[in-house]
């Protein structure tokens, strides 16, 4: 990387408020790790006294940030992380160029629909029976596709990826390494001393613009389907359960277990290891903290936490509590001291 403020502030579309506009930046690093004559930026404001300890030459911040060190050049821009991966893309490691072609040791069924000049099947990738691929996309080594799925325009399967039987992806989806699409629902019933399998016969439904971490499943639905809405954002080790409907635009983040025939509605963020109980129902811009455990409906919009799940500021409040707990001990041991004391005296009367 051999270039200067100006020429990355015109590449962000920000504008520079201090230094030189001809000030040479040779990389791009985070705050902390950032060295004399690289950029940097603040995506986050608890950042900023990190900020004032970097090394960095220059920092991509917002419109409204002011706690600006000493010695650091500075462009500001409305969405520092976002125009900040304009530079990386530009000047960090390129991408692997998409090249068409169906490497020799893939395995292709009978009355697959694919244009072999504009897809890529990589080695011993398995494509069964009926299964159409979209122009532009991309299956790469070992992957699974079952019969008769549907893969859209321009999406990315990554190595040792497994789309079963029937599932349906839309255009510009991205599957990470290892997850599994379509695994069975977990249902039996019990009859005769044991647990009897119950058919799964329903598919999943990914629309555009998912990506879908590594080494997670979702299952597929008993009847009709389990449908991941446009735009949703999943992260690795992620369960997601038969005839869960997503709305668009949610974020699923690590270790996020979803129960069966449960929906949630557009803008809905579960962080991590949030567990959400089966059957109910979560309303659009939704957000549950870390390890919240969801079992009763969410009707209003809003942020909560907790288990069982509350709004933020009752969820908080009943967090302090435990810690409270010793002090009132400490009280109660006076007061019974004191009445001992009281009874005592009464008991010379």
């Amino acid at each position: 990387m051999n270039t200067n403020l100006k020429e990355l502030c015109d590449l962000i579309e920000g504008t520079i408020t201090v230094g030189e506009l001809n000030l040479p930046i040779t990389g791009f690093s985070s705050i902390k790790e950032a060295e004399s004559g690289e950029i940097t930026f603040l995506g986050n404001a608890r950042y900023a006294s990190s900020l004032k300890k970097s090394k960095a030459s220059a920092v991509i911040v917002d419109e409204q940030f002011t706690d600006i060190p000493e010695g650091i050049a500075v462009i500001r821009v409305n969405n520092p992380t976002l125009k900040f991966s304009l530079i990386i893309d530009k000047f960090g490691p390129q991408k692997q160029p998409f090249i068409p072609g169906i490497h020799p040791t893939a395995v292709m069924g009978a009355n697959t629909t694919y244009n072999p000049k504009k897809v890529y099947i990589g080695p011993c990738a398995i494509i069964e029976d009926g299964v159409e691929i979209g122009d532009g996309t991309s299956i790469n080594g070992g992957v699974f596709i079952g019969r008769n799925a549907k893969i859209g325009n321009d999406c990315l399967i990554h190595a040792n990826a497994v789309i079963k039987d029937r599932c349906v992806l839309g255009n510009r989806v991205i599957i990470h390494s290892c997850t599994v699409i379509g695994s069975d629902g977990f249902g039996y019933e019990f009859a005769v001393g044991k647990h009897l399998k119950i058919d799964q016969v329903g598919i999943v439904q990914i629309d555009d613009d998912v990506e879908v971490g590594s080494c997670t499943t979702i299952d597929r639905a008993r009847f009709g389907r389990t449908w991941i809405g446009e735009g949703t954002k999943i992260d690795n080790l992620v369960q997601i359960a038969h005839n869960v409907i997503t709305g668009k635009h949610c974020i699923l983040v690590s270790q996020v277990g979803i129960s069966g025939s449960t929906r949630l509605g557009n803008y809905v963020t579960l962080a991590g290891q949030t567990g959400v109980a089966g059957h109910l129902n979560i309303t659009d811009q939704v957000t549950m903290l870390g390890r919240s455990g969801v079992t009763k409906d969410i009707d209003e919009p809003g942020a909560y936490m907790g288990y069982p799940t509350k709004p933020l500021m009752e969820g908080r409040r009943y967090l302090a509590y435990p810690s409270k707990v010793p002090s009132i001990i400490e009280r109660l041991k006076v007061m019974e001291e004191k009445v001992k004391q009281l009874e005592s005296k009464l008991t010379e009367i």
